[in-house]
């Protein structure tokens, strides 16, 4: 069966998940985040085959999430980092790993807590809030479309979810 591909799909989420929402690659990225950056430690501590490893890291370099550079000054062998791009994915990684951990792990098993290194204390749980701070519940939410026109100028229409 075919990948469908919505790199230019109308709609953030589609085009998000067509970077980064196989598998492999969202497990990349948490590796990643872990601060792994050669090859063949993605590949020893995922046991990911080097065929699905290649495949997934050229798909987030070219989307710009990693980016390749020279381990040295003047080295042959590369590492992969996250750009500013990939850095800005930690906000969903930290999501998906409280979601996780609240719904999927069963009791008696252990939790994978995100926390401050400095601190050793666990990150907050993320809620989504309003501009002011309040948490909003999914009731209280709605898509709002912001189409640009040619010279710039955004119209907002908004839509409950």
């Amino acid at each position: 069966m075919q990948r469908t591909d919505f790199s230019q799909a109308n709609c953030p989420i589609a085009r998000t998940l067509d970077l980064v929402g196989e598998w492999w690659s969202l497990l990349i990225i948490r590796e990643a985040f872990l601060g792994v950056t050669r090859y063949d430690d993605f590949q020893r501590r995922l046991g990911i085959s080097r065929n699905a490893l290649t495949d997934r890291l050229k798909k987030l370099v070219d989307g710009g999430v990693l980016a390749r550079q020279p381990v040295a000054a003047g080295a042959r062998r590369e590492e992969y980092v996250l750009t500013k791009m990939g850095d800005d994915l930690v906000t969903v990684v930290v999501a998906m790993l409280q979601w996780g951990d609240r719904w999927l792990i069963m009791p008696g098993e252990p939790l994978s807590r995100m926390v401050e290194t400095a601190t050793g204390h666990p990150v907050a749980t993320l809620a989504v809030t309003s501009s002011d701070g309040r948490r909003l519940a999914r009731a209280d939410l709605g898509l709002a479309a912001t189409p640009r026109h040619a010279d710039g100028a955004v119209q907002s229409e908004q839509h409950r979810v």
